[in-house]
């Protein structure tokens, strides 16, 4: 008698929990989730669940045949392109059947003042020349949304800067900011109220897409407030792609 088809979902992400939860309820699988770790206090989805790195392809080629998974749903971050890489590489080593979930990126609508930039380095580059015009003596305010990594590119970038993360960052941060530790999903009240306090000219976040953080769009465009955008980085060629959970699972064979 065979045992359970094993699913193993790359997850992290509200669509991996959700999709890990759908795939526990199912009759003959076994889930396992893989997180990060790089928040510390992540919310458990459904199933087994394992944290940490793998070693690379490698290493993940190796759990894969250790756990005998049948398939395997990356439902990461959609800036996470490492492990996105990986998990591609392991795949084609193994055989082993790959879907990416990847949320739908945002899309500006009239009234945004946005500025898309290839990296969270372009990004940086990008944020003195998107200020207005300011008076004499008055430096530029910007609210930095794009999570702990990367912020040592904004180290050099002479601005006041209010720095939203869910987890204290590590390395260089830029001489004048305020931390500001929060977790999604931001009500649009909450984004309007925290605009009017910090009063930025400028907004800088990544494409991630989804509703949990996009109310901050929404409120900018209402205040006029310019937003640098950090496009998201592609997928592997050839990798199954898709954009709700419930096509993602449709995918996987099982």
């Amino acid at each position: 008698m065979t045992g359970p088809r094993t699913v193993l979902v790359l997850g992290g992400t509200t669509e991996g929990r959700a999709a890990a939860a759908e795939l526990a309820a199912r009759g003959g699988v076994r889930v396992i989730s893989s997180l990060a770790g790089a928040v510390r206090s992540p919310r458990l989805p459904d199933g087994e669940v394992r944290i940490g790195g793998f070693g690379g392809p490698g290493g993940l080629a190796r759990f894969l045949h250790a756990e005998r998974v049948s398939a395997v749903l990356d439902a990461t971050h959609p800036f996470a392109a490492t492990m996105t890489a990986n998990a591609a590489a392991a795949c084609t080593a193994t055989g082993t059947p790959l879907v990416v979930l990847r949320r739908p990126g945002w899309r500006p609508v009239p009234g945004d003042r946005w500025h898309r930039v290839g990296s969270v380095a372009a990004a940086a580059a990008a944020v003195l020349p998107a200020l207005p015009a300011l008076p004499p003596g008055e430096r530029g305010r910007v609210l930095l949304t794009t999570g702990r990594g990367g912020l040592a590119e904004f180290a050099g970038v002479d601005a006041e800067f209010w720095i939203r993360a869910v987890d204290p960052p590590d390395g260089p941060l830029p001489a004048r900011h305020t931390l500001l530790l929060d977790r999604g999903p931001f009500t649009l009240d909450a984004e309007r109220g925290l605009l009017d306090r910090v009063r930025p000219h400028v907004l800088v976040t990544k494409d991630s897409g989804g509703d949990a953080t996009a109310a901050k769009l929404t409120a900018a465009r209402e205040r006029g407030i310019g937003v640098v955008v950090v496009d998201r980085p592609g997928v592997p060629p050839g990798v199954p792609v898709a954009d709700t959970v419930a096509a993602a699972l449709a995918r996987l064979p099982c």
